[in-house]
């Protein structure tokens, strides 16, 4: 049996066609019995069955083969914990061919929000359990023995014995349910052929809102009872999306119906499985009256993203965990495609560049990992859904779609989808379709981009009307990287009717921009030119001085589209980071945005104040005041602009802009807004449904009122508490979790990280708290050792372990520190947090080499003065 140990694959001498499973959960003993007969196909001469089992126990176990009646049981049956396979060896050679694999086993309903697993929900005041499947990445073996690899497709039948008064759903239509007494046995019709991982059953009490697609597929979404109202706005994208998206890929969607359902615990966003979609409570339900214009927009891509896996992913699935990012970047991506055919007055294309950024921040570290990364275990898979699979993964396919043009590209990925549906696939069968749709050497473009880490800077001077380009990879360390891409170059002049295009292909290029520059001067005095226009491509750009002084003055005119300001600013910021460029000439940059009134960019100038905030504070402690208050004069255009009331008939980015300005008024600590903020705070106590305070407000007067929070002064805090114990609306829940930990007082950040782990808390949501002050930084660390077994054993299976230890430990800024952290976790580490915290301790040696070189800079206390005293 040794020689299945350790392995990250199984063995690939027997091949799973068909299952038909069989749960009967009991949901006040948190257990549940299961039968499988898995029909197998033996193709190997072997005495083995391995397959993938953990936490079961196994009952009884049979082969029966179907060209003769002999039923063979094994000599031995052992489940390797380690590695999470049952082994079945036979006392002699299988027999080739068909047979049927008999198992009968036990599990528990775990509350890991992993496997099969038990969520609570509250009916008329009493706590009840509900049973709920979340098999991505490979957890269904917690439900059932499986080959739990997505290229071992197979169909599934499924039965379940269930109490009688209850919803049980799965992936396919029900065809028979029977009651017998308290019982009900609920049979499904049985699934196209798909992976393990895409398998569903939930089990509780539910209200549905329903809808029909124009071609008949059956739209239901499933909430708490008494939240349906909340549904319908799901329901509505829903509907549109699967019809946008049987035109986009050319192929309908393929089951009878599709179910969504809303989980109280849930460990991610939400999960794609086939036709019965899982989601937390706050990507799934909207209300009209306490949900801000942020949820709304969370809840349309998040169902679009999901909804697009029905294709990408479970259609055809990736071939492997090293080929995630096809899922995760494509779905992504495309769901900007239907939100913004949905809902153009969104601009959500612009805010995609969100998602780039958090593709290049985390990108820009030595610990990341390319695109396609390969994966030798199990534990290994949860730390890849990550920004790079999803964000940097959605932002080359951007970049590519933008290169071949939109149509070659569709017409490319509709035959893809037909060519490998109910099958599975790799990057390079992606490639390959289109590279034959467009003529372009795909194939060679894009290995670059998904083979090796990392992504360029490309460095531009202009010197005698020439144009000179040299790419070299960008580390946030600022050290030198040696990797080189393709890079699809754009630029533009003066206009954005004056453009160029071309593949740099070698590490510098020089271009003659002669007859750009000469149109340009008689359309404008001053020169100006940006390369990569609208940040289409996955790389930062470096100016030389004078190129990026026009175009500091080319944002102040409103020269330039919403996407390069957005652009210009967030690499001038990261190559400040990197210590390529001087805070002087970032803050001096960020001081041409006063003016700016679009969403994305702002929301980005606002993150960027954040982080240069709290290192300017780290460098230079006598500045702070001033630096600060010169964030809250750049702010204090769009504040009187936008005010704290909503105004009739305003866009959904101004209700969400509006939201965003006021909060970080408040983390800066402007008095003004405290102030207003505290008299609609006390209003909103008396009447929680008073216009005073509407839902997008609230995480600003939330946080400016933790901003005179202290032991001695807690009042607001422990009304904070109230509306959080007396909310139903999990969207509320974590706007108060997200809002209570920035008090700068440390005693009461601790009181706040102590109330994360109570049973108040879901387990799901406790990372929201972690967003503390500046102050309360140490507070944090201490308290993070401190309750290390506790929170490793709570988290410990799953990915939000990860979440603990960057949040906590990525914002300190001192060598030292990182020498502490490193010491702390020397004895202490787990294979699902191993890559998170490397890149954790690089960010804090990025900011300790940031904050000593900002200290060096002569000019930056005069700058900084000047700066702060500016009235705009």
């Amino acid at each position: 049996m040794d020689q299945f140990r350790g392995q990250a694959r199984l063995p690939k001498f027997a091949v799973p066609t068909r299952y038909d499973i069989r749960l009967k959960p009991d949901l006040t003993a948190c257990t549940f019995a299961g039968f499988v007969a898995i029909d197998v196909d033996i193709v190997g001469n072997t005495n083995f069955i391995v397959l993938n089992a953990a936490d079961l126990f196994i009952n009884s176990a049979s082969v029966s083969s179907s060209s003769s009646s002999k039923v063979l049981q094994p000599v031995k049956v052992e489940l390797v914990e380690a590695d999470e396979i049952l082994v079945l060896e036979f006392a002699e050679t299988l027999p080739n061919g068909i047979g049927v694999l008999d198992i009968v086993y036990d599990g528990v309903l775990n509350d890991k929000m992993k496997g099969f697993y038990r969520s609570t929900y509250e009916l008329n005041g009493e706590k009840k359990n509900m049973a709920v499947t979340q098999f991505e990445p490979a957890d269904a073996r917690r439900c059932f023995p499986c080959w739990d690899e997505p290229a071992c497709k197979a169909t599934f039948k499924i039965t379940l014995d269930v109490p009688a008064e209850l919803v049980a759903l799965s992936n396919m239509p029900v065809i028979e349910e029977k009651v017998n007494g308290d019982l009900k046995t609920v049979s499904y019709q049985e699934t196209p052929i798909m992976s393990t991982y895409l398998v569903a059953v939930v089990v509780g009490l539910f209200d549905y809102v329903e809808d029909h697609t124009s071609d008949g597929v059956k739209v239901r979404v499933y909430c708490q009872v008494g939240k349906t109202k909340q549904g319908k706005f799901a329901l509505h994208v829903a509907v549109k999306t699967l019809e946008l998206y049987k035109g986009y890929f050319a192929v309908p969607y393929a089951l009878p119906k599709l179910d969504m359902i809303a989980i109280p615990d849930f460990a991610a966003g939400a999960m794609e499985n086939y036709g019965l979609v899982t989601y937390r409570e706050t990507a799934l339900l909207y209300d009209d009256q306490h949900s801000a214009a942020a949820n709304k927009q969370r809840v349309a891509t998040v169902v679009a993203h999901e909804l697009a896996h029905q294709w990408f992913g479970n259609l055809v699935t990736m071939e492997w965990w090293t080929h995630l990012w096809l899922n995760e970047g494509f779905a992504t991506w495309v769901s900007y495609l239907a939100t913004d055919s949905l809902f153009p007055d969104w601009n959500i294309w612009t805010q995609f560049l969100d998602e780039c950024t958090a593709g290049l921040k985390l990108d820009g570290l030595a610990e990341s990992h390319p695109i396609e990364v390969d994966i030798n275990h199990a534990s290994e898979i949860d730390e890849i859904f990550d920004a790079i699979s999803y964000r940097k993964g959605a932002s080359v396919i951007r970049m590519l779609q933008s290169y071949l043009g939109a149509e070659s590209f569709q017409r490319s990925l509709a035959s893809y989808i037909k060519k490998h549906a109910y099958s599975n696939a790799k990057t390079e069968d992606l490639w390959t379709a289109l590279e034959e749709g467009s003529g372009e050497p795909v194939n060679k473009l894009m290995n670059s981009w998904t083979r090796q880490q990392g992504y360029p800077v490309v460095s531009v001077k202009l010197k005698d009307q020439k144009l000179e380009f040299e790419q070299s990879q960008f580390l946030l360390s600022g050290a030198p990287g040696d990797g080189q891409w393709i890079v699809p170059i754009t630029l533009c002049c003066c206009s954005y009717d004056t453009h160029k295009s071309f593949l740099l292909q070698t590490k510098s290029e020089t271009h003659d921009v002669k007859e750009l520059l000469g149109a340009c001067q008689v359309v404008s005095g001053s020169s100006w030119i940006k390369v990569n226009v609208d940040q289409t491509g996955f790389y930062r750009v470096k100016y030389d001085e004078e190129l990026r002084a026009r175009l500091g003055y080319a944002i102040e005119k409103k020269y330039l589209t919403e996407t390069d300001r957005y652009g210009i600013l967030d690499d001038s910021f990261s190559l400040c980071m990197a210590c390529q460029q001087s805070l002087t000439s970032l803050l001096t940059l960020m001081g041409a945005y006063r003016e700016e009134l679009e969403y994305t960019v702002l929301s980005n100038l606002i993150d960027i104040s954040f982080k240069v905030g709290g290192i300017a504070a780290d460098a230079t402690p006598d500045l702070k005041d001033d630096i600060n208050q010169f964030f809250i004069n750049v702010l204090q255009f769009s504040a009187k602009k936008l005010g704290w009331d909503p105004k009739q008939g305003e866009s959904h980015l101004d209700a969400m802009l509006r939201g965003e300005v006021f909060t970080a008024l408040a983390y800066f600590r402007h008095d003004l807004t405290l102030d207003e903020a505290s008299k609609r705070f006390h209003a909103f106590l008396e009447d929680r449904n008073t216009p005073l305070l509407p839902p997008d407000m609230r995480k600003a007067a939330y946080v400016a009122v933790m901003q005179r929070v202290s032991t001695s002064n807690r009042s607001d805090y422990d009304s904070l508490l109230q509306v959080y114990r007396e909310t139903d609306l999990s969207q509320e829940k974590t706007r108060i979790l997200g809002s209570i930990a920035s008090c700068p007082d440390p005693n009461i950040v601790l009181e706040v990280l102590n109330f994360l782990l109570t049973s108040e808390v879901r387990s799901q949501d406790a990372v929201f708290g972690l967003a503390v002050s500046k102050e309360g930084r140490e507070t944090a660390w201490a308290w993070l050792q401190d309750k290390w077994d506790h929170i490793s054993k709570t988290w410990g299976s799953g990915f939000l372990l990860t979440r603990f230890v960057s949040a906590v430990v990525s914002p300190f800024a001192s060598f030292e520190k990182a020498k502490e952290v490193e010491e702390f976790f020397a004895g202490r580490t787990k294979p699902a947090i191993v890559r998170t915290l490397k890149q954790s301790i690089e960010r804090v040696h990025i900011n300790a080499n940031w904050v000593q070189t900002i200290q060096k800079e002569t000019q930056l206390a005069e700058a900084v003065k000047e700066l702060a005293s500016r009235k705009y």
